[in-house]
């Protein structure tokens, strides 16, 4: 428009002035016009690009919105679905394998003769570990059997006594009252003589009579009353039975005693040979051919196949928590193996509460500390693997799965 009016106005503003060659005026009048069509081209094309460029970066700008966008999109579901499927799950890096690590000892003195394991061999229960010297063992055996044999003779010979006493007291009350009754007799016929040398005329006898009347007088009374003591003491048949009743028993009791040294000298012999407890393998072996043993010296422990894991989990994970749920396990040292398991038992009590020094929040600064409660977690029976216990494990408890126990589990 600014093009066309300059066009329009400048012959009347030259008319005012001096004259010019109208051609002249036409043709740079046409020139100008050219140039103004040119121009109008040109801001035409301008005005077509300038949109299309301003289109580019606006374009960019929504592609990348719209990127963003979808990774949010995606990164909020994915995070959704991660939260839904472990909803159910507890899992916790504070656990390790256990099981029973026995303590082999043995229960005698001696030096080591036969070794028959090594350094983590395996062993089954009943099988021979080692061999103590067994001489001394024998020989305290062989003595303690002389003795019985020696208590159990004199045993017999007091049962036989007891049996003839059986009989033979009650006869020598028989005897001693039948020579009472001899020495009665005896007595009183010493008594008529006695009484008839005194009564007849001193001319009709002698002195000698009298004397001798006088002795057997005295001699009949004196037996009488001996045979009355033997009758006395011939009569306690209850006591003297019982006295021999007595000596039995002793004797029994001695043979008893004898019998118990020789079991135990028995014993002590067969603890020459030492014998897996358990199956297992062996462990901190530190003992050799030849060592001198003294009773209960620790020769090495045997680690038994019963295995489990005790996991230390916050107390404010258990709330769902409950025996016989189901346990995936993952072990550190084997990253490919799961083991799988299910929950046995829950402490009834943090594992601090049972330390050496238990916390005393009763005096000074008080500071809350999430306590960590001990989880027993049996393993499924898994003998392609056989885990050392002490190692490091993650077990991930699946919530909710405790249907899959039996009753007599759940009521442990």
């Amino acid at each position: 428009m600014l093009l066309t009016s300059r066009i329009v106005f400048a012959p009347a503003e030259r008319g005012q002035g001096a004259p010019q060659d109208k051609s002249q005026s036409h043709d740079q009048g046409g020139d100008d016009q050219d140039q103004a069509t040119s121009g109008q081209e040109d801001g035409g094309a301008d005005s077509q690009d300038k949109p299309q460029d301003k289109d580019k970066p606006q374009r960019k700008s929504r592609k990348g919105l719209f990127i963003l966008a979808g990774v949010v999109l995606l990164l909020l579901v994915g995070g959704a679905l991660y939260a839904f499927s472990v909803r159910n799950l507890e899992s916790t890096d504070d656990a390790y394998t256990e099981g029973n690590a026995v303590t082999m000892a043995p229960k005698i003195s001696g030096y080591i003769v036969e070794l028959d394991i090594d350094d983590n061999s395996y062993v089954k229960a009943g099988d021979i570990l080692l061999k103590i010297d067994p001489r001394d063992y024998i020989n305290a055996r062989d003595q303690a059997q002389a003795n019985l044999d020696l208590a159990t003779a004199q045993l017999r010979n007091a049962q036989l006594n007891y049996d003839i006493a059986r009989v033979q007291i009650p006869a020598r009350l028989v005897q001693a009252q039948a020579q009472k009754v001899q020495a009665e007799a005896q007595r009183q016929q010493a008594e008529r003589e006695y009484k008839r040398q005194h009564s007849v005329d001193t001319r009709a006898t002698t002195q000698e009579n009298i004397d001798t009347a006088n002795e057997q007088q005295q001699a009949a009374a004196s037996q009488v009353a001996y045979n009355q003591a033997q009758v006395d003491v011939a009569k306690l048949i209850p006591q003297n039975l019982k006295a021999a009743k007595a000596q039995v028993d002793q004797l029994t009791a001695q043979v008893a005693q004898a019998q118990a040294q020789l079991d135990q000298a028995q014993l002590n012999l067969s603890y020459t040979e030492v014998h897996a407890p358990q199956s297992g393998k062996v462990t901190r072996r530190n003992v050799q051919l030849g060592t001198y043993l003294q009773a209960g010296q620790s020769m090495f422990e045997l680690v038994t196949n019963d295995e489990w894991v005790v996991a230390n989990f916050k107390e404010t994970q258990l709330d769902r928590m409950r025996v016989c749920q189901r346990v995936t396990i993952s072990v550190d040292a084997h990253p490919d193996i799961k083991l799988t398991g299910h929950i046995d038992t829950i402490q009834d009590g943090s594992g601090s509460r049972f330390s050496s020094f238990p916390a005393e929040n009763a005096t000074g600064n008080f500071v809350k500390i999430v306590q960590r409660v001990p989880v027993k977690i049996v393993l499924d029976k898994n003998d392609n693997l056989p885990i050392p216990i002490g190692l490091s494990v993650e077990p991930t408890i699946q919530l909710g799965s405790e249907q899959n126990c039996s009753q007599a589990e759940r009521k442990q």
